[in-house]
């Protein structure tokens, strides 16, 4: 669904995936670093839902029948999908090359099975594993993540006590990730990030000094 297109010889784009448990500030986090690096796009999701309010196909999400979506899967086309709330969601591997391959850095806000999944095919992929940085973003105490949960005024007490077990379990991957990122503000979390960027930017694997 995204054109493909050679990469120049200089570009290092990146494929910037960044989890957290629930509450934990990811997408408040990319929408900030989408806001200050406009060399960086978002992955546009599959998903079988509805679209809602304004929201429009190829913008937003791309919108497929169930029918569609299962061949998709079928065919190996996603570099990860998953079923919430009886809808299904994924990032085609199709979107993430198409925008890699015009220079331009790729986000991916995924929980950590889906990171788990982009690392499988990574593994597969050169072109992917080059471009791939995973970012781990957690607040520093659960009862600092609770008190977010709480503040949302969004769930239940019940929900919110299932949500932290389940935080604790993603919680104990932050291993399996490139960087690990302690949420403190908006402003900080995005200037760790932005930190990150700059840093992998920088690596000799993706970089080239000039000839003298």
């Amino acid at each position: 669904m995204s054109d493909e297109k050679q990469p120049s010889a200089t570009a290092n784009p990146l494929l910037v995936v960044i989890s957290a448990p629930s509450g934990g500030g990811k997408t408040t986090l990319c929408n900030q670093l989408l806001a200050a690096r406009p060399d960086m796009s978002r992955a546009i999701t599959c998903t079988t839902r509805e679209p809602r309010g304004e929201e429009k196909d190829g913008v937003d999400y791309y919108f497929l029948d169930a029918s569609s979506f299962l061949k998709r899967v079928q065919a190996g086309n996603f570099l990860e999908h998953a079923t919430v709330y009886g809808h299904s969601y994924g990032t085609l591997k199709s979107e993430v090359l198409g925008k890699l391959r015009t220079g331009k850095d790729v986000l991916l806000n995924i929980d950590v099975q889906g990171a788990a999944a982009v690392r499988k095919c990574a593994d597969e992929d050169p072109e992917l594993q080059r471009a791939l940085v995973t970012v781990f973003l957690t607040p520093a105490t659960l009862s600092v993540l609770e008190q977010r949960l709480l503040k949302r005024g969004t769930d239940a007490a019940a929900t919110i006590q299932k949500r932290l077990g389940v935080a604790r379990q993603e919680i104990a991957q932050w291993k399996n990730f490139d960087y690990l990122l302690i949420s403190r503000s908006v402003q900080e979390d995005l200037v760790g990030m932005q930190a990150i960027v700059d840093a992998e930017k920088m690596r000799t694997g993706r970089s080239k000094a000039p000839e003298f």
